[in-house]
């Protein structure tokens, strides 16, 4: 296998889509956002990207059979505005490697002739959070304005350690290319999957592009963890806990 290999699934059928990524990371919020648009709308795989750089492994489906770990491109249409959706189960192991698959990325992006670039993610704030906001980023002035409109947060100097992985590189890759390309991120502790950080970049995703999109399964598995956290820190001011669950302080994620 070649070091990035990129499998031609379907024909991209779009005219200057968008192009939304959301690859695991801080609360795997950018994924959980991209794979509820995936299973949402009508959707259909047209890329699959292997690499060297992933973990060695396989997946194994509930039918007992296995797929080479990839990240996917997907292709839909959301209330006429036609999206390609990167997503997939792992980022890059290497420096290196983030930069190959990004750069293959943006390849793939500028064949389908994407007009616009939207990076998902979360932001640790180390503490647990009960009104979700989101951050952002974004490499030009207009789309800074534009997001700004639509309540996207930009504090200077945040998030402080910059956007690593793919997401920070297709801004600023992307740049280099002539994309114009935002990154949006949902506050969250950073220390669980956090469904509801995740639909809180949802909302500014679709305020942005102007579609609907239904959000019931999102706000189920929000209840789901808010539950699990509930137990958590019960746990944890139980005498003689096991301390499951860190105080505010020490919630630190980084990723």
């Amino acid at each position: 296998m070649d070091e990035i290999d990129v499998v031609d699934v379907a024909e991209i059928d779009t005219e200057s889509p968008v192009l939304v990524e959301g690859l695991p990371g801080v609360g795997h919020v950018g994924k959980l956002v991209a794979e509820h648009l995936v299973d949402e709308f009508d959707s259909r795989l047209v890329r699959r990207i292997h690499s060297q750089h992933f973990p060695p492994q396989c997946t194994v489906g509930e039918d007992g059979t296995t797929e080479l770990t990839s990240a996917e491109i997907y292709e839909l249409e959301a209330d006429g505005v036609e999206t390609l959706v990167l997503t997939g189960d792992h980022q890059s192991q290497t420096i290196d490697g983030h930069y190959k698959i990004a750069d293959r990325v943006l390849g793939i992006a500028d064949e389908a002739d994407v007009g616009r670039i939207y990076a998902l993610g979360g932001v640790a704030t180390g503490e647990l959070v009960e009104e979700y906001g989101v951050v952002g980023a974004a490499n030009s002035e207009t789309l800074v304005d534009e997001m700004s409109e639509h309540g996207v947060g930009f504090d200077e100097g945040e998030p402080e350690g910059g956007i690593v992985g793919v997401s920070g590189l297709l801004l600023g890759l992307g740049e280099r290319r002539g994309f114009e390309a935002a990154c949006l991120m949902g506050e969250t502790s950073g220390y669980l999957v956090d469904p509801k950080s995740a639909q809180a970049v949802l909302d500014v995703l679709c305020d942005a592009l102007d579609f609907e999109v239904d959000t019931e399964q999102l706000e189920d598995r929000a209840e789901e963890m808010e539950e699990v956290v509930k137990r958590l820190e019960e746990m944890n001011q139980e005498p003689g806990g096991m301390g499951s669950f860190p105080a505010d302080d020490d919630l630190r994620y980084i990723g």
